[in-house]
């Protein structure tokens, strides 16, 4: 395919997502090099951090536009791994995960840049507020009626509380963020109109600032409306002072980012889960397995009788067969405090935390097998599938990963040929 085939693909999935700053011309060229980058970290021959720094120049570029994250990342895990491996090739499967782990990145630098570009415009808007504040006391008709305009037609919030804690005013942005009417804010406490659910880190800093211990804070805070609703807030508060050092009010400017807050959180849920089951992928496994608390037990599942089922049903009762098998092992596993995760193809594992010893490990082991006995019906066929089980006892934190999965791996396919008992093995 090539870089340049790479970039005009990338380009043709971004189009329509606003960027004015660059020409057609312009976006093919910088794409170009972002793909170079993030081939070669797909490829293992980059830094994952070339990803979050792709993210970084797409958002410098004006792509702020949700669209640009969910379709940049669909390029990389599909058109770049093409780029790299065919499928069905030895390398495909790690090629594919390392492909994730560079969408998981760059997911995260798109997320940290839009935040950050959200912050810039919040320290602006404060700014002017602030300024105006200030010039109200020399010139106070010309810049009380300056401020008045930033107040009101402001897209983010903004409110001022005198030196008691009451409410002066607050513009409509304010007033939707907290889902309170604005006309009935003025001149009530602020600890009456957050109520007692958002009393906390938040509240404490601003009833320093009315103690005079600190100027001005910043900080992001969950609000829960009246009516049960959640709102992500970053909220930045400063107090303005007389020439005498006296604080005369507190000014506010709130920036709603619940949006960008579920975005990040949608972003990193599908970086970390399998889309067919949903159970954890190989990222988050091994990320849990890495700060596991010891003793730690591992069974590795490898379905008996899958292959059967794609050859006789096809692929699509296939996919069926997995989700439902994923199902049951989730729910036997977090019965007995474990997580179940999705390793790739019919291949499952479940990590248990504090595990008591090898005959717990061994009765989680038989529970899984247990909870595959029952048939299956997917797309009203009977399905029977088992499982081959592997188990590993580890008493200390493991050093050595792959190590550590290499044994869990071998005492599965033993299972699988009946050479050995299935009692767990300890390492």
């Amino acid at each position: 395919m090539g870089l340049r085939e790479l970039a005009l693909r990338w380009a043709d999935a971004l189009d329509g997502v606003v960027a004015p700053t660059l020409t057609r011309a312009e976006t093919e060229a910088m794409l170009a090099d972002l793909s170079e980058l993030l081939v070669a970290a797909i490829r293992g021959d980059g830094d994952l951090r070339d990803a979050h720094d792709a993210a970084v120049v797409l958002v410098a570029a004006n792509y702020r536009d949700p669209l640009m994250i969910s379709r940049s990342i669909a390029v990389i895990c599909h058109d770049m791994v093409a780029e790299v491996c065919a499928p069905g090739t030895a390398e495909y499967e790690r090629v594919r995960d390392r492909a994730v782990a560079v969408a998981a990145e760059f997911a995260a630098g798109c997320t940290g840049a839009l935040r950050a570009a959200a912050l810039a415009e919040q320290e602006t808007t404060l700014g002017a507020a602030l300024a105006t504040a200030r010039d109200a006391e020399v010139r106070r008709q010309l810049s009380e009626a300056r401020f008045e305009a930033v107040f009101a037609g402001a897209s983010v919030g903004i409110g001022t509380v005198d030196v008691t804690g009451r409410v002066l005013a607050v513009n409509a942005a304010f007033a939707e963020m907290l889902g309170l009417p604005q006309g009935q804010m003025p001149g009530r406490m602020v600890a009456e109109l957050i109520g007692p659910a958002n009393i906390g880190h938040a509240y404490g800093r601003f009833r320093s600032m009315l103690a005079g211990e600190t100027d001005r804070f910043r900080v992001e805070t969950t609000h829960v409306r009246p009516d049960g609703g959640l709102a992500h807030i970053d909220l930045s508060m400063s107090a303005v002072r007389d020439a005498d050092g006296r604080i005369q009010f507190l000014i506010g400017v709130a920036v709603d980012v619940t949006e960008r807050k579920q975005l990040a959180d949608r972003l990193w849920h599908d970086a970390h889960h399998d889309n067919l089951t949903g159970l954890p992928n190989r990222l988050l496994f091994f990320d849990r397995l890495a700060s596991a608390v010891p003793p730690i037990g591992l069974c590795y599942l490898d379905l008996d009788g899958f292959k059967t089922v794609n050859d006789e049903w096809g692929h699509t009762v296939g996919d069926r067969v997995l989700h439902e098998v994923a199902q049951r092992l989730r729910v036997a596993a977090e019965s007995l405090g474990g997580l179940a995760a999705r390793v790739g193809g019919d291949e499952f594992i479940v990590l248990v935390e504090r595990c008591a010893g090898e005959p717990q490990l061994t009765s989680v082991a038989d529970e899984l097998r247990a909870a595959l006995t029952t048939p299956l019906r997917v797309a009203g066929h009977p399905v029977h599938v088992g499982a081959s089980v592997g188990t590993v006892y580890v008493v200390d934190r493991p050093s050595a990963i792959d190590a550590l999965m290499h044994a869990v791996d071998t005492a599965m396919y033993r299972d699988k040929t009946g050479r050995s008992p299935r009692g767990p093995r300890t390492v």
